[in-house]
């Protein structure tokens, strides 16, 4: 489980290879404890598991503490988020997971992306960029305007919803410490909606509507 609060901007030193199944990328230092094998991280939003850690090579400062991490992709994973359109050097946002005794500063996230979005536009106002993502009508049908999603794992505020997209706010620190600050028209983002929601709407489907409690 996440939060939402991204914690660094990686980049992809091998791209997925739909042989393998392996993604690797390359990390700044995470707070907290060593990043470990069998541990899990939000990579764009998508919880993967850490298949395999080095220690940053001869070419790096070692004092910058970071990692080169390999991942394993499930095919499934592959199709319905955008992993698979990776290139090498594409930004990443990260994320440990959260430990029982962390502040969840944005809102609960499981890292499991329900599907892609494409940003259709990005209008200043004030000191904030409005961000329209065009989405599917099924996730769209969780969303609600003042609720949560996740964008490329990053926990942000609905402004309103439509038939075909919602908006957010992105706020400057947002965009400057997220890959959310190099989005342009027609970027392709991974989106989970509130986890709350897509449980109601699923229980709904299966009795047929609300009912009183007995």
């Amino acid at each position: 489980m996440f939060a939402g609060i991204v914690e660094a901007v990686g980049a992809v030193t091998s791209p997925l290879d739909p042989g393998t199944g392996r993604l690797s990328l390359r990390t700044p230092a995470l707070g907290g404890s060593p990043v470990v094998v069998g541990e899990s991280l939000a990579v764009s939003g998508c919880c993967l598991t850490v298949v395999a850690s080095q220690p940053p090579g001869a070419d790096r400062a070692a004092a910058d503490g970071g990692l080169t991490l390999t991942f394993d992709v499930m095919p499934e994973t592959g199709r319905r988020t955008t992993l698979g359109r990776l290139r090498s050097g594409d930004p990443v946002n990260l994320e440990r997971a959260l430990r029982y005794q962390d502040p969840v500063g944005g809102h609960l996230v499981t890292g499991h992306v329900e599907a892609t979005g494409r940003v259709t536009a990005l209008v200043p106002e004030g000191n904030s960029v409005r961000c329209v993502v065009a989405a599917p009508p099924a996730l769209l049908g969780h969303c609600v305007a003042r609720g949560s999603i996740a964008i490329d794992g990053c926990a942000l505020t609905v402004v309103t919803v439509g038939a075909a997209e919602f908006v957010v706010a992105l706020i400057p620190h947002t965009r400057q410490v997220t890959i959310a600050g190099g989005y342009t028209v027609g970027s392709l983002v991974n989106l989970e909606a509130d986890l709350v929601a897509r449980y109601v709407q699923r229980l709904l489907a299966a009795t047929g509507g609300l009912r009183a409690a007995p």
